[in-house]
């Protein structure tokens, strides 16, 4: 039994990848700050929806997994394969402005992480840009996706800086059990920007071209979904965290979430030092990690798009425009980090608005894709799973959609 329990841990260790990585991804900067804001707004309370949103996270990327395994295609392809050249064209374009809006929250969580203790955002963003390059070009897709895995499990010393923040057990338990405060158009808000923060367009390119990438097939599809699942409980726990540490620091004591610098600066008398540092160190590495999944995805894309080699497993010269896409995105983003004095958030907020309009182009050739036999063939969804996929997409896109329009 024991020699059993162990075999079948080795095997989800083996296969753990794309579908964690992924999901851990999407707690990024831009996640962190929607979580940290929920629970300074309304305490504990969005810890239910959090909870709520893993399986709706779990179906949507499972699609992705399952297409990788059974064509051994990413999505740019099949989507270039079944519906032409011009339209996966078209996706990948769009994808890009969503992949450019992401990065630099990404680079903006970077150095707010370096000013944290006082470190200049140039050296920040120079240190991480080299290193998010530097482990790219080492041409091995295992390599590469160790390293990444390790900036995942990183992001987890979040939780010891939550636990310094003394949380009210009993008040998260209330909290959840209590009615919610729907009649709030604030708190109606919030609860969009939990959800349309769940699935972003480039987790779906990312999570298919990975699977093709590592080699997974229709063989390692149970264990492959064991990953995915995995990481849908593993990154919604840290939305939790988030929402702990904003409603045990800033709701607690009545102040507002500003920014990431001022976040810590206010809480650093709650959590001390020690626990700063450890909040740093998991902005830091959630960030990073994004940086890469995101940057990636677009390079796939691309790649898949275009005709071109596209793996990880190539050498540079083997793959000159796919590795020199994957650079140029990362420096052009940080680049425009650096500029001084730059408007930075009105920036990202023009660039994704176009995250809303994206998302439906890409799920809807997601579910198109997924309904097609031809294409899954012995391992298509029943109609009944299919038809909670239309309406779980539709209330994704809609809120997408809610998300990215300006409120006044």
């Amino acid at each position: 039994m024991n020699r059993n329990l162990l075999k079948r841990i080795f095997n989800i260790l083996k296969i753990l990848g794309p579908g964690f990585i992924v999901m851990i991804a999407d707690m990024d900067a831009g996640s962190t700050a929607t979580a940290i804001q929920s629970g300074a707004q309304y305490e504990y309370k969005l810890i239910l929806l959090q909870v709520i949103l893993i399986p709706l996270l779990y179906i949507i990327q499972e699609i992705s997994l399952r297409l990788g395994c059974v064509t051994g295609k990413g999505h740019g392809a099949l989507i270039r394969e079944y519906y032409g050249k011009k339209w996966a064209i078209f996706t990948t374009v769009t994808l890009l402005a969503v992949v450019f809006s992401a990065l630099l929250t990404e680079f903006a969580g970077v150095a707010s992480s370096g000013e944290i203790f006082n470190i200049p955002k140039i050296y920040s963003i120079l240190i991480s840009v080299f290193i998010l390059i530097w482990v790219v070009l080492r041409g091995k897709y295992r390599m590469v996706e160790n390293i990444a895995l390790f900036f995942s499990f990183a992001g987890f010393i979040l939780i010891p800086a939550a636990i310094l923040a003394h949380p009210h057990y009993v008040n998260i338990v209330k909290n959840i059990i209590s009615s919610q405060p729907l009649n709030e158009k604030r708190y109606l808000l919030l609860i969009a920007a939990n959800i349309g923060a769940v699935i972003m367009p480039w987790m779906i390119y990312y999570q298919q071209s990975a699977t093709v990438d590592k080699g997974l097939s229709c063989n390692n599809l149970r264990l492959a979904r064991m990953d995915t699942l995995i990481g849908s409980f593993a990154t919604q726990f840290l939305m939790i965290v988030g929402v702990i540490l904003g409603a045990s620091t800033l709701f607690r004591y009545h102040m507002p979430f500003k920014s990431f610098y001022i976040f810590a600066q206010a809480i650093k008398p709650i959590i001390g030092q020690y626990g700063i540092l450890l909040f740093a160190i998991g902005l830091y590495a959630l960030s990073m990690l994004a940086a890469f999944v995101v940057s990636v995805s677009f390079a796939w894309a691309s790649g898949e798009t275009w005709g071109f080699s596209h793996s990880l497993n190539t050498k540079f010269n083997q793959g000159k425009k796919f590795y020199s896409i994957y650079i140029s995105v990362i420096v052009l983003s940080a680049i425009i980090i650096l500029i001084p004095h730059i408007p930075l958030v009105n920036l990202m907020v023009d660039v994704e608005a176009f995250n809303g309009f994206v998302l439906p182009i890409v799920l809807g050739f997601l579910i198109v894709l997924a309904s097609n036999k031809k294409i899954l063939k012995e391992y298509s969804y029943s109609k009944r799973r299919l038809f909670l996929v239309y309406f779980l997409s539709l209330a994704i896109i809609v809120l997408g959609i809610f998300t990215s329009l300006p409120v006044h």
